[in-house]
């Protein structure tokens, strides 16, 4: 391991089939005023709404809800929450659904008693809450995005065709994260899938960078290669109990901070995906998938000895006669073929986009310097090219 670092995750996490059974305990130790964070409704086709209504209700607790947080949450939306925040003086943010219901909760947790713009504060000057923070805790219905045990907040601004993540710390994470796995069975396959894609490209941005010896790329291994194993029990049976426990366990671990500790880390997918997604409000998840194979193969001549370790390590191709080259691109083939199997989107023309928009595309690209290659403006618009 190379380097200095502190790790500390707050989040208490209660995971299983019987997790919401300490949500009470976990109410217990805030005011009386929580605001309810969901989604588009189906907590409340599934069950779930009831059974979270429930236990505040017999908590005593007062209810104010906040539902219709669309899956690309808004700034204007982000306003809205952190005015009924401050309004109402809640104590306790409560988010009920998957990655972008989370991530909106931690954005207005942060952003309900900040006196300052903040679109300008924290997404687009990356600076840290100077504010009273209202407390989140979380009951995850979709995996994915791993925002149950982490600071991210991802927000779009559609006035600038923006789509930017703030990573806020310790004191956004969720205070306590409820997981039951059974909770994502009823997620439709295509937000399924594009949950399964989000967890491997989340790996894989912590993965494709550095070049030296360090534990956290072997747990990334073992993580790739258990979503792997599992989705694919996932896509013939989505309500085997073990696959999708053991995909909500990988997601959970693949974005809450340990994997990437004492290295470098990527993360230009998700600055070109997220870009996309700007422009054509597509599923997070699909934008990353649509854009990897084309940036994959454009840094694998600068990394190439972490590619051909990817290829033997996660899918199990061993080197043989071949050279590292090309036991490299037997990796990349490998990965291509799992994200046809699961059905993925592999091209952003399936998602919306059109030639004349990759421009502006690449234009609110941010460029990250932690990957194999710093990238131009004139190679984002290469690979979405290719992606097209």
């Amino acid at each position: 391991m190379i380097g200095n670092f502190c790790y500390h995750n707050p989040t208490r996490l209660h995971f299983g089939e019987d997790a919401i059974g300490s949500l009470r305990s976990e109410l217990a130790q805030y005011g009386p005023t929580v605001m309810l964070c969901y989604g588009g409704g189906s907590i409340k086709r599934n069950g779930i709404y009831d059974e979270v209504t429930a236990v505040l209700r017999e908590a005593g607790k007062t209810v104010v809800e906040d539902g219709g947080v669309m899956p690309n949450p808004t700034l204007e939306k982000l306003q809205e929450g952190a005015r009924m925040a401050r309004e109402n003086q809640v104590d306790l943010i409560l988010a009920v659904g998957g990655g972008s219901t989370i991530d909106y909760a931690k954005g207005v947790s942060c952003s309900a008693w900040c006196e300052e713009d903040v679109w300008e504060k924290y997404y687009v000057r990356q600076e840290e809450a100077s504010c009273r923070v209202v407390p989140v805790g979380c009951i995850l219905t979709m995996v994915g995005t791993g925002s149950e045990m982490n600071g991210g907040s991802v927000i779009t601004n559609p006035a600038c065709g923006m789509k930017i993540g703030k990573v806020f710390g310790p004191y956004a994470f969720p205070r306590f994260a409820i997981l039951n796995p059974r909770y994502t069975f009823t997620v439709p396959r295509r937000q399924m899938v594009a949950g399964f894609f989000d967890i491997m490209s989340h790996i894989m941005e912590q993965y494709f960078s550095g070049t030296d010896d360090n534990t956290s790329d072997y747990l990334s291994e073992a993580l790739m290669r258990s979503l792997i194993n599992s989705s694919r029990t996932a896509i013939r049976k989505p309500d085997d109990y073990e696959a999708r426990s053991n995909i909500m366990w990988t997601a959970t671990w693949a974005l809450n901070t340990l994997i990437g500790m004492g290295k470098t880390q990527d993360w230009e997918v998700h600055m070109i995906g997220q870009a996309v997604g700007a422009h054509t409000d597509a599923t997070h998840g699909m934008t990353l998938s649509a854009v990897s194979m084309a940036y994959y193969r454009h840094i694998l001549p600068y990394g190439v000895a972490k590619f051909a370790r990817f290829a033997e390590n996660v899918w199990g191709i061993a080197r043989g006669e071949r050279s590292l080259q090309e036991q490299a691109l037997e990796g990349l083939k490998a990965l291509e073929a799992w994200m046809r199997e699961i059905g993925v989107s592999m091209s952003i023309g399936e998602l919306g986009a059109t030639e004349d928009m990759l421009p502006a595309i690449a234009d609110s690209t941010f460029l990250l310097s932690g990957g194999y290659k710093t990238l131009s403006r004139d190679e984002v618009i290469a690979i979405l090219h290719e992606s097209l």
